[in-house]
Order: structure tokens, then sequence, then C-alpha cells
């Protein structure tokens, strides 16, 4: 029974000792001072550091009034770090669980920003222009007096110009290789849609083109 008894006592000792330990954490630091560390990761442009601090500060206090500049400066870190699509959600996520916060015109902009940086060449996929635009759209029909307003609408203007591009490039993709009709289609879109492209009067002259071409191809049948 004494051995028992002691054994016990030995577990509850070494229990209290870890524990004690344990809340002595070298780690352990106020919410200032993870605000301060991350911070200065941040400015100092180690942007892995950065989300790393403010994950603890996420973390260990999540009630904290500063746990939403966390949030916004671990987008920002994305963002900073070239990691576009990260970026992306993590600014997402902030509007969704932020959405009257002060910064929120920011945020769109920096997510309409994300995908217009990474707009491709006319010959690549186009989803960025059209997210870009999408999203730029939102923020000025959300914000019609935004700080970022010239900003948006020069934006969306260069991702339409990708888009006009892209529709005359695919449009002599198929030129070039005889399928008139899907380039006839192709170039009176850009005409259409984007009437003041560079590439209009270049439309233009394909569509005549084409038209010659298609009723060549398809002879007109003989009177009776």
């Amino acid at each position: 029974m004494k051995r028992i008894i002691t054994l016990l006592l030995f577990v509850l000792s070494f229990t209290i000792i870890f524990t004690g330990c344990a809340s002595l954490d070298p780690e352990e630091k106020s919410v200032e001072e993870f605000v301060e560390e991350g911070m200065k990761e941040f400015n100092g442009g180690d942007y892995v550091g950065a989300i790393v601090v403010f994950e603890k500060l996420k973390d260990w206090y999540p009630f904290s009034k500063y746990a939403i500049l966390a949030e916004l400066k671990i987008a920002d870190s994305y963002f900073h770090g070239n990691k576009y699509e990260d970026a992306i959600f993590a600014y997402e996520d902030f509007e969704r669980l932020h959405p009257r916060n002060e910064a929120i015109e920011y945020v769109i902009f920096q997510i309409g920003y994300c995908h217009f940086i990474q707009l491709d060449t006319p010959d690549r996929d186009q989803d960025s222009a059209r997210n870009a635009i999408k999203v730029f759209s939102r923020l000025i029909t959300q914000f019609p007096e935004t700080d970022y307003l010239s900003r948006a609408k020069e934006y969306i203007e260069v991702s339409k110009k990708s888009l006009t591009e892209n529709e005359f490039y695919i449009g002599m993709y198929y030129f070039k290789r005889k399928h008139y009709k899907a380039a006839l289609n192709r170039f009176q879109l850009v005409v259409k849609n984007h009437p003041d492209s560079n590439v209009h009067q270049k439309a233009l002259q394909y569509i005549s083109l084409c038209e010659e071409l298609i009723k060549k191809e398809v002879p007109e049948e003989k009177e009776e």
C-alpha cells in the first residue's frame, strides 16, 4: 500500500513540475510582442517568417483585436511573397469574415490586383483577365467613390485589351487552318464587344476576307 501511495505521489509531483515548465514556455509572448515581431519580419521582407508569427498570434490570441490585423497581414505577406493564389484565398477569407471592416475596399482591390498581375500573353488562358474585370467592376459598383477608382478602371481596360487580343489570336488560329466560319465568328466578336480596340480595323478586314472565302467554299446553286 505504501508503495502505491509513494508511486502516486511521484507521478503527481512529476505532473506538477511538467505543467509548471510548460507554462514557462520561452516562446510565450504578449499579443503586442507578436504584433511587433510580425511587423518587423514583414517590413524586413521576410514574408514567410511574418506569416509564421501572425499565425501564432491568431492561435494564441484568437479573440484579440489584433487577430484581424494578423489575418490581413498574412494575406499581404502572401501577396508580397508573390504567392498570388494563396493571397487571393486569404483576402477572400478576410472579406467573408469581416465584410464591414474599414479595410474592405483595399481587400477587394487586392483580390482584383492579384488576378490582374497574373495576366498572361494573348495566346494563353485569359481567366486572370476575366476575374480581374469581375472583381474590379464589383469594387466600383460597391464603392463608386473609392480611392482605388482610377486604378481599377485602368486595370479593367488593360484586362479587356488582353481579352480582345486573345479573341483576335484565336480568330487568326482558325483562319490559318482554313476554318473560316470559326474565324469569322471570333473576328465578329472582336468588332462587337471591343469596338475601340487596337485590332478592330484588322478584325474588320478579316471579316470581309472570311466571308469571301466562305462563299468560295459553298458554290452558288445554278438557276433552273
